[in-house]
Parts: structure tokens; sequence; C-alpha cells
């Protein structure tokens, strides 16, 4: 099969690509190929089954067309501090103004034209005042939430623009290779089942996602695409009542802070905020089951859930920062049995493991019921649980209560960037021919930038 444009992966940054062309003019072939299914098979049967079944051959939340994104919480941040290392390539006022066009088209298909963040300047000021007296930084990010349910009516919308229009995709189809002769990308191999199929084209574009980010590692080191380990995040996805957070959800829906606690100084940070959302699964293909949350436009719980991640940036000798996150992960599974772990602050700090039963005599119920209660600290390293303690006493003097005795650690959060791609401001690699985009290239982190790296993407290609 021959192809002017092949993309691997259907998140964002893939989608996007796609859909700029077209906006473009473009007369181009273009192949979208994805290893999960489109957008309206995609389904996550925990609604029924109550618990995570470990659904084969891929998890359906984290695989499928629009990637991660459709069944996540749905967030666009509208800001270039927020999403990654995108605007140090392409340089900060194209990225705001890439932004802003690519907001116009998620409103272009269905998003929510209400914007979280903007509305009360006094009340963020007396945030920012308690974030700087406890020592932390908090980024103004406005916010377009999307929800979980209408995010998938969005993408669904643009599948079928895509579609409509010429752009052919393969769903069930994982790329095994890169098809690369005389250091000059050609193509790539494809498989599905007991079928294999080589697909050649001119220009070829990897966008397979935070889940693609191992996979893309391994084959940087095979072809000698250059490349750099960068950060891996490793944390805990942290549940609290709606009335603890009552404030900082009200002003700013998704309160950003970073800070870097004694005694380590490590950048620790809040990441994807849910006010009123649940706690999920996600299931990788090597078992790997990690935490992360989504909020819903229409449903709603009693509970807010955020993530607190570490960074960790290893030097020389060792280059290995996924696997080595994923090793944290493993023990968290295997304390509880393939699933999530769950503790009570207060018994952290009490050096005590939580007990199901106590949960039960809280004011806060798990909103992921199949949680299971245990001791995390026996899993996640020193460094980064002393890093999260002290991360969330200092919060608690913006969000009074946020320490408090019942106060849910679920573990393991986990966050892949680190593979970062070494390429120029048109997102050339070493190897002509071949782009890597979104999350799995490591230079974005979320809906948005990746979105907006798919857009450059795609009028650079359009206009060749």
């Amino acid at each position: 099969m021959k192809k002017d444009v092949l993309i691997i992966g259907a998140g964002p940054a893939g989608i996007f690509t796609a859909l700029e062309m077209l906006r473009k003019g473009s007369q181009k072939s273009i192949l979208i190929v994805e290893k999960g299914v489109a957008i309206e098979k995609r389904r996550c049967p925990k609604s029924k089954t109550k618990q995570c079944v470990n659904c084969k051959p891929y998890c359906h939340i984290t695989t499928g067309f629009s990637g991660a994104g459709a069944f996540s919480d749905g967030k666009l941040s509208l800001s270039p501090d927020v999403g990654g290392a995108l605007p140090e390539l392409i340089g900060e006022d194209v990225a705001e103004e890439t932004i802003r066009y690519t907001d116009s088209i998620y409103l272009e298909f269905g998003a929510d034209e209400h914007v979280e963040g903007i509305s009360n300047p006094e009340e963020v000021k007396e945030i920012r005042k308690r974030a700087i007296q406890a020592g932390l930084k908090l980024v103004d990010c406005p916010i377009r939430h999307l929800g979980t349910e209408k995010a998938q009516d969005i993408y669904y919308a643009i599948e079928q623009h895509l579609l409509n229009n010429g752009v052919e995709m393969m769903f069930g189809y994982e790329c095994t290779d890169l098809l690369i002769e005389d250091h000059v990308c050609k193509g790539a191999y494809l498989k599905k089942g007991t079928e294999s199929l080589t697909v050649f084209a001119d220009d070829v574009v990897v966008a397979t996602g935070r889940r693609g980010a191992e996979w893309l590692e391994k084959l940087c080191t095979e072809h000698g695409i250059e490349h750099r380990p960068g950060t891996v995040d490793i944390g805990v996805r942290v549940e609290v009542r709606n009335e603890v957070m009552e404030q900082v959800n009200k002003v700013l829906y998704e309160s950003k802070l970073i800070g870097y606690p004694q005694p380590f100084k490590n950048k620790v940070r809040t990441f994807c905020q849910n006010p009123g959302g649940f706690v999920s699964q996600e299931n990788y293909d090597n078992d790997l089951a990690v935490v992360n949350g989504h909020s819903y436009k229409e449903l709603k719980s009693n509970n807010t859930n955020l993530a607190i991640l570490v960074s960790h940036n290893f030097s020389v000798p060792f280059n290995q920062p996924i696997a080595y996150a994923q090793k944290v992960g493993e023990l968290s599974n295997m304390l509880a049995n393939g699933h999530i772990l769950v503790q009570r602050f207060g018994d952290i700090l009490d050096g005590k493991r939580t007990w199901e039963k106590e949960l039960t005599h809280s004011n806060l119920k798990p909103t992921l019921p199949d949680a299971v209660a245990g001791d995390i600290t026996a899993a996640i390293p020193y460094r980064a649980m002393t890093n999260i303690i002290n991360f969330i006493h200092a919060l608690d003097h913006v969000v009074p209560g946020f320490a408090s005795t019942e106060t849910l650690l679920y573990s393991p959060e986990l966050k892949f960037y680190s593979n970062r791609v070494n390429m120029d401001k048109d997102f050339n690699t070493n190897v002509p021919g071949l782009y890597c985009l979104g999350d799995s290239s490591g230079w974005t982190r979320g809906l948005m930038m990746a979105s907006v790296m798919g857009v450059l993407m795609g009028r650079r290609l359009a206009g060749r």
C-alpha cells in the first residue's frame, strides 16, 4: 500500500494533523492507523461489571480513536504555560496563537463555550496569596472543560468529518516497526491478528500518545533516532470531599500548583483536577494498572480528585526512566493483587496500613469501588513519598482540610514522558521522512498541546 502521509496513532496529535491538512486544502492521500477501534465502538465494561476486567488485547479507556483523551476528563488547557515543553521548541508566541486557533476548532465541533478560571480575579489573588505563604506557585490557566461524555461526541464528529473528506482509517492495526532504508523513513510495518501489511509513505507521523512512549523509545534506540531520556512522573491520585475544595473548584476549576518541598526540593505539582469527578483505573499492554481521574459534564460525585506528581530526572549512567516508573507501578499492583491501591493520609502519617472497614467509617467514600485498601508506602520510593507528604502539608495551607486523616491516596499514578525526540521547530527528526508528535514524543502533555502540535504538523505537510 502506498500513501502520501501515514499517521500512526489516532490521538489528538494525529487527528489534528489530518484535520489541518484538510483545512489547508491538501489533496494528499492520508492514512491513519490505530491499534484500537473507532470511537463509537469504544466501550469500558466497568460500568456494568463495577470492577476492571483487564480487557484484552488493550484497554478501551486508553486505546482507540481520540486516544486516552476521549475517555479522560476532557480538559483543554488554554495557556502555553501548561502542557509540556512545546513552546521551547516553537516559541511562546506561536504556541499561544496556535492554542487560540486550535480552541476555535474544538468550538466548531461542539465544545462548551464556557471557560473556567477567569471570572473571579480577586478570589484568585487570595488563593495565590495562600499559595505563596505555603511556598507554592499557582499557575493561572483558563480551562475549557469538554467532559468525558461530551469529549466523545466532539471526537466522533471530528472522526466522521475526516472520513467524509477522504481520510482513510484502519482500525485494529498495530505498528510493529518502521520501514527505514538508508536512514530514510519510507513507511511502516503493520499487523492485525495473523495479517501483515507494509505501508509505504512519503511522510510518516508517529503520534502514539503517552501509551506508546515505551514503544517509541525502543524504536528510537533500534533505528538511531536521536532522543534523550526526559522526565518521568511518579505520584498518587488524591481524593477529598467537594466541600474541602469548594472555593478552588468554583474559582479556578483546576488548581495548578507547583512546589519544591524540603528536603529533596524535587519538582512536585498538581495535575488533572476533577471537581465532582471519579477516580478510574487504566491498564497498559504489560498488564500494568494505573490510576487516573474522570470528570463528566452531567454526572457528578461528592468528591474531587487530582494527581500529585513528583518529577524524576535521571543522570548518567541510568537511562531507563520509563522502566523505573513501571517497576514502582508493578509493586503497587502486586500489593493490590492487580488492582489500584488506596490508603488514608492519616494512616500514612501513623505508619499503618488502611483496612477496608476504616474506609466505610469516613465522610469520604472512594469513587473507585474496587480499589484495594492497603499500604502505598510499601511500593512508592522513600524520596517520592516524602515529597508527596510534604507537598500535601503545604497544600493544606492553600486548601484547609486537604491534609485530613480521611484524605485518600491512590497508587500508582504514573506519567511516561521519558523519550524526548530531538527535532527542529518544523518537527524534523534526524531521520528524513519521520516526524514524532504528541505525548509520545516527550514534547507535550495533554489534549491541547498535542492538538497544537498536530495543527502545526498538518500545515507543514499541506504546504509541501
